[in-house]
């Protein structure tokens, strides 16, 4: 899984600490979240998308196989 949060906390002029403070994790979440290292609970997901503005399924980006059933 690939996320845009780095692209989108950098448009919104925060810093991995703000944004973490946003949504109420540890800096070092952040950092998993944007190398793609920690899949994120739904609420987390949803929390962090609402603080960049932007939906879910735009923040998160799946390859096609880590989608099939």
């Amino acid at each position: 899984m690939r996320t845009r949060i780095k692209e989108l906390r950098a448009r919104h002029d925060l810093t991995q600490e703000d944004l973490a403070k946003k949504v109420g994790v540890r800096r070092e979440t952040i950092v998993f979240l944007e190398k793609g290292k920690y899949n994120p609970s739904l609420l987390l997901a949803m929390k962090v998308a609402r603080a960049l503005e932007i939906g879910v399924e735009e923040l998160f980006l799946f390859e096609d196989d880590e989608l099939e059933v």
